[in-house]
């Protein structure tokens, strides 16, 4: 039980604090901005996804209600996925969002384990 709840919280808290740089970075970096509009997504979806990442990396840390949670990992699971398609598509590096859609796997695994015990 204690193993599966440590592995649960630093597996999780390696989502959520790439989730809250890559929000912040929606924010504050040009070359994200770039990136996307070479792959030719609009500005505004940035913004989007940037507001997305940073509540759903709250939604992971904070004690919300389990329907709260399921829905933060459905829609990372969304994202990650959406990721690897894009970057596959535009021919640009995927491995990070197969990492992080592992690492939320993970996560999601050990979440129901450590809830369930």
């Amino acid at each position: 039980m204690k193993r599966n709840k440590i592995i649960y919280w630093v597996v999780t808290g390696l989502v959520a604090a790439g989730m809250i740089m890559s929000g912040i970075m929606y924010f504050t970096a040009e070359e994200a901005r770039a990136n996307f509009v070479q792959i030719g997504f609009p500005v505004y979806f940035m913004v989007l996804l940037g507001v997305a990442k940073l509540l759903g990396a709250v939604a992971l840390l904070a004690p919300v209600p389990a329907n709260i949670k399921e829905w933060t990992y459905a829609g990372f699971g969304f994202t990650f996925i959406g990721a690897v398609w894009t970057h596959i598509a535009t021919q640009t590096p995927w491995i990070a969002p197969v990492i992080f859609l592992l690492l939320l796997a993970a996560s999601y695994y050990f979440y129901k384990k450590v809830r369930t015990a």
